[in-house]
């Protein structure tokens, strides 16, 4: 086939020989011309593309700027719309499927312009990595940036070369399903995690093998959705959306994000997929992006929805103005552009901008020198040994250790370890939500990397069952893709007998690991919650377990915090694995029996109760400093965990604070150290941690705000200095009352520890 398909290549260097030739563009060779990006080649980019612009009708135009969904009904064939010069089709994973449409796009198309095309690689591709929020727990950018190197390499061997990730919205409120997607609350580490994860799509310069294109999203407030409802409108003030929700945003962009997607909801009314100042003010003309932005599924008919657009006419205009280039899934602007360009509404050149920013990208994506793949080699580059292998290592960097009274973690390695609950044995709950491209048979569960490792230590006896059983009990929009099993017990009396064995096993076991949590379609979209309990009958089960008196540990498999109040100060052990991946089992085994050691950390203040959301430890104290965990006469205020904690199986200290100045200038940099040792019995990690509040501004600052951390493994009894810069640039903050962001002289007050609490401090000015 892949001989086949380089002979049809052969028939396409002679059609665009012709082609480009008459236009007088450089000629490229599809299979073997190699893209770089150089100057040069942005001349060569610009002269192809500004070629085609000029050869190309407005309905060919339409046709670029419009992303087809091929899982949805079809009208017209996807032959026929790639014949016609569709922009981009979504929604397909099949590399034979995949070829055969490039080809016809490419040597049966009037201008032969390739397809690019797109799918929701979001934390892996066919091998899943521990979900967004789980790589945020990392507390290490190079673990996120391999993860989605690694998901880029297998997405484009199967012909996928766009993803519509990294989202980065900053997610304050556990309520919200999409904060799994997610690196969490803090725009410091949201912004280090999203330029690591367009680093890890992309490589070094899109055109590569394995790089894959990022679309950065949702431009701009959807974490902030009231009330943690999905799709709910945002209204954030203007020192907020500066200061916390646009700065993931703006180092994805500085990071070279080829694309931008638009959010679903209003942001202080307007909608976001027709916000001219989000689009053109913030976007072009603040930031200078020169990528693409393509509008979230159905988001430019949906402003009909919104009461903003009267009707699909007004809609298609309205979007187009405000800046969305393409189109995904609705066909507004393929039937309503037209004439909305033809009567005056639109102009010509904003069609021809957005075409041009479309084009520019295919190029530099290499698309109009190699449109093909190897599709022969497809299959082989898929769940290999080096990508289980990155996926259990990722999943062991991402795991959060809560909670391990009397050291009961790690386990011993011989006697009887009951495993029980619902997700102990559940292929696709272990890899978590936008696992689309995956297939349950390449999951390793607890339960069998359990019996891995037990294969290995003969004195070691693991018996098993679920003792409950949770499902959503709604439709999910996985359901028809990827949907949990269902439950097994079918009445009252299986499900009691069922709850009975397991507390049986425990009671003769030497200890219980219950794996509690959520299935995998509770969180993500259209995976909001009223409540943030275990669901089902989970905590009734871990109760009756702890009862029995045998040592517990509660491990959970999650995509948000959970209410675990109870376990918190009952549980010996509480070990957060979140959904770990493809290769999820052998690591949580390995970190159970202490082969791994936990070093992750919390990239979200975790609530005690629902009531507390949102939550989140930047807050601005306004009355009464001196309780500010006491503003609930019923319970207290303060998180169960706070932001950056974390435990390990050793023991470190932190102390021997240094500033390399006592004062910077507004455009310098101070370098921060302090002495850190490994007072244990075995090698661990400990992430160094640096918070800053400024005293007095023009506006009120947030108690803490992280501004640097650094993630070190130390040797038993190893001590190492570890030096972090903060740079002036980073203390900036937009002011409500200058109306832009500065950096403002004054005295901070800085903290180093390891989580969000640090008391290690010290002062520094800034003139």
């Amino acid at each position: 086939m892949y001989a086949s398909a380089l002979r049809r290549s052969t028939l396409f260097v002679a059609i665009a020989f012709f082609t480009l030739a008459s236009a007088g563009l450089p000629l490229l060779n599809p299979v073997f011309a190699a893209p770089t990006t150089s100057e040069g080649n942005d001349v060569a980019a610009s002269r192809v593309v500004e070629g085609l612009l000029k050869k190309m009708t407005l309905e060919e135009k339409i046709g670029q700027m419009s992303q087809v969904a091929l899982n949805q009904p079809q009208t017209i064939s996807p032959e026929e719309q790639a014949r016609q010069g569709v922009g981009s089709f979504l929604f397909i994973t099949d590399p034979a499927r995949i070829n055969h449409l490039q080809h016809v796009a490419v040597e049966q198309s009037r201008l032969h312009i390739p397809l690019i095309f797109g799918f929701d690689v979001i934390h892996g591709f066919r091998t899943i990595y521990p979900v967004p929020l789980a790589l945020a727990a990392s507390w290490d950018p190079k673990v996120a940036e391999h993860a989605q190197h690694m998901a880029a390499r297998e997405a484009r061997a199967a012909g996928v070369n766009w993803t519509f990730a990294p989202m980065v919205d900053i997610a304050r409120d556990a309520r919200w399903g999409r904060i799994m997607e997610g690196a969490g609350e803090d725009p410091y580490l949201g912004a280090r995690m999203a330029e690591a994860q367009i680093h890890g799509f992309q490589g070094e310069t899109l055109g590569g093998p394995d790089s894959l294109l990022a679309c950065v999203k949702h431009f701009a407030g959807y974490g902030a959705a009231v009330g943690g409802r999905d799709y709910e409108e945002s209204n954030i003030s203007d020192e907020q959306l500066w200061n916390v929700y646009l700065p993931p945003f703006e180092a994805a962009v500085d990071a070279g994000s080829g694309t931008l997607m638009t959010a679903y909801m209003d942001l202080n009314g307007v909608p976001a997929a027709g916000n001219n100042w989000l689009l053109h003010d913030v976007l072009r003309d603040k930031w200078h992006f020169n990528g693409f932005v393509v509008s979230d599924w159905d988001a430019v008919k949906s402003l009909t929805v919104h009461g903003f657009a009267a009707d699909d006419a007004d809609a298609a205009a309205r979007a187009v103005n405000a800046g969305i280039d393409m189109e995904m899934t609705s066909h507004v602007y393929r039937d309503q552009l037209a004439a909305a360009v033809k009567d005056g509404r639109v102009s010509q050149a904003t069609v021809d901008e957005a075409v041009r920013r479309i084009l520019t990208v295919k190029y530099r994506l290499g698309l109009f020198s190699s449109p093909y793949i190897n599709v022969e080699e497809a299959p082989s580059r898929m769940v290999t040994q080096e990508q289980r292998t990155a996926s259990r290592l990722a999943a062991e960097r991402s795991a959060v250790l809560l909670r391990n009274e009397n050291q009961i973690l790690p386990l011993k390695t011989s006697g009887t370890v009951a495993l029980i609950g619902p997700l102990i044995d559940s292929k696709a709950d272990i890899m978590g939500s936008w696992s689309l491209a995956a297939h349950q048979a390449d999951s390793v569960t607890v339960l069998d990397g359990m019996k891995r490792y037990t294969a290995s230590h003969p004195a070691l006896k693991i018996v098993s069952t679920v003792g409950v059983e949770i499902e959503r009990g709604q439709p999910s929009i996985f359901d028809e893709q990827f949907a949990s099993p269902k439950p097994k017990f079918a009445t009252d009396d299986q499900r009691q007998r069922e709850f009975a064995h397991a507390i049986e096993l425990v009671k003769s076991s030497d200890v219980a690991v219950l794996v509690l949590g959520e299935s995998q379609d509770m969180s993500g979209e259209r995976a909001s919650r009223s409540t943030l309990t275990l669901p089902g009958k989970q905590e009734q089960l871990l109760e009756a377990a702890v009862a029995t008196g045998k040592p517990i540990v509660l491990l959970l498999m999650n995509g948000r915090p959970l209410d675990i109040t109870w376990a918190s100060s009952h549980v010996a052990a509480i070990l957060d694995d979140w959904y770990p991946g493809t290769d999820g089992g052998n690591a949580i085994a390995n970190l159970l029996f202490g082969e791994a050691v936990p070093g992750g950390k919390l990239p979200v203040s975790w609530p005690r109760t629902v009531g507390q959301e949102p939550l989140y430890y930047g807050e601005n104290l306004t009355q009464i400093p001196d309780a500010p965990n006491t503003r609930y006469w019923d319970g207290s205020s303060a998180p169960l965990y706070p932001f950056g904690f974390g435990l390990s199986y050793s023991t470190f200290t932190l102390g021997n604070l240094k500033s390399s100045a006592s004062t910077m200038h507004t455009t310098g940099s101070i370098t921060m150290s302090c002495d850190v040792t490994n007072i244990g019995k075995i090698a661990a990690d400990e992430v160094v941690q640096i918070y800053t509040h400024q005293r007095a501004g023009s506006a009120s600052r947030p108690v803490r705000e992280l501004k640097g951390f650094k993630r070190v493994t130390l040797k038993a009894g190893e001590h190492q200095t570890v030096s972090i810069k903060v740079d002036a640039q980073e203390l900036a903050f937009w002011s409500p009352q200058t109306h832009k962001r500065s950096v403002e002289p004054g005295v901070f007050d800085l903290w180093v520890g390891n989580s969000s609490q640090a008391t290690t401090h010290t002062t520094f000015a800034v003139k």
